[in-house]
């Protein structure tokens, strides 16, 4: 582990040591989705035995985590027209035509989801190099926005529950770190291996820990998560993506002194990698554990809005 009271230092060298900036180019926009390719994406599907889908969707609504940290609020689902106008025909169609309406108003990171290229910066700079106010301005991403990934986050995904593996009662306590070595012996005792252009999920138990015990500090506060030293894991594996049921990803508290989320400031913005949270893990991982077969097809597509830096997803799992 690097030193406590230096995150700088830390985050400078890895930056520098796992960047993957110009790999793909000076024009890139998917980052790290690039190791999806064509032959990935049928290897993904040639998984696909049993024909049962799971949802690793956490539910939209206002009875969410998030408690207004940086105007992240639950979403607010509105009814537009109802039964009730076309029992009582108010709402002007001809031969007893009637129909309901909705809208909803959330931030896009308030739920399931993906954070997108735009969202960490390191020092000013965004992903492969660019300056961060060429990037990200009042008007969106106007670079990597999310729009860019609706298409091509579909392939192979793995399952490593950690939380089954190495906790008690398949949860992870708050404050755990998951080290390369944890990843490695979970991904042992399921039999399975982790490479290039695989979408992997990260199972810590938090997400079930808060269903049974309430929300809590979910949105922020302590949670198990990534160490800082999975730089070089998340590098060297050449994934496409990775996603955990916490709120953050990393750790928290993280491991250095005066330090917020430094994981991200690397992985985001030097390594292009994609990055799931608040992830529902659990019934594919109980069917998982019950099977023994740890990969699957993951379609996981963010909505394509337009210079947006995440986006709400409801991944679907098929084996």
């Amino acid at each position: 582990m690097p030193d406590r009271t230096d995150p700088e230092g830390a985050i400078a060298e890895a930056a520098a040591k796992y960047s993957n900036w110009g790999r793909w180019g000076d024009d890139d926009v998917l980052g790290t989705v690039n190791f999806i390719d064509e032959a990935g994406r049928r290897a993904g599907a040639a998984l696909v035995r049993q024909g049962v889908s799971f949802s690793l969707s956490q539910s939209f609504d206002a009875d969410g985590p998030q408690k207004g940290w940086r105007r992240r609020t639950n979403p607010v689902h509105t009814m537009t027209d109802t039964g009730m106008e076309a029992v009582h025909g108010d709402q002007g169609f001809p031969h007893g035509f009637g129909g309901a309406d909705d809208v909803i108003a959330m931030p896009l990171q308030c739920s399931t989801q993906w954070d997108g290229l735009g969202h960490i910066f390191d020092h000013g700079r965004a992903w492969n190099g660019r300056p961060a106010d060429k990037v990200v301005t009042s008007e969106g991403d106007r670079v990597t926005g999310i729009e860019h990934l609706a298409a091509p986050v579909a392939g192979r995904g793995v399952l490593l529950d950690v939380g089954r593996v190495l906790g008690d009662d398949g949860e992870l306590p708050d404050g755990f770190a998951i080290t390369e070595e944890h990843l490695t012996a979970t991904a042992e005792a399921h039999g399975v291996t982790v490479g290039r252009g695989d979408i992997v999920c990260v199972r810590t138990g938090q997400l079930a820990r808060a269903r049974s015990d309430g929300w809590g500090d979910y949105a922020g506060g302590p949670a198990p998560g990534l160490s800082f030293t999975t730089a070089g894991w998340l590098h060297r594996t050449e994934i496409a993506a990775i996603a955990t049921d916490t709120w953050g990803f990393e750790v928290r508290p993280n491991e250095f002194e005066h330090a917020f989320q430094p994981l991200h400031q690397v992985v985001i913005p030097h390594l292009g990698l994609l990055i799931g949270e608040m992830w529902d893990l659990d019934a594919l991982a109980a069917h998982c554990a019950a099977d023994g077969v740890h990969e699957f097809l993951l379609v996981a597509a963010p909505l394509p809005v337009t210079g947006a830096v995440g986006s709400p997803v409801n991944p679907i799992a098929i084996k």
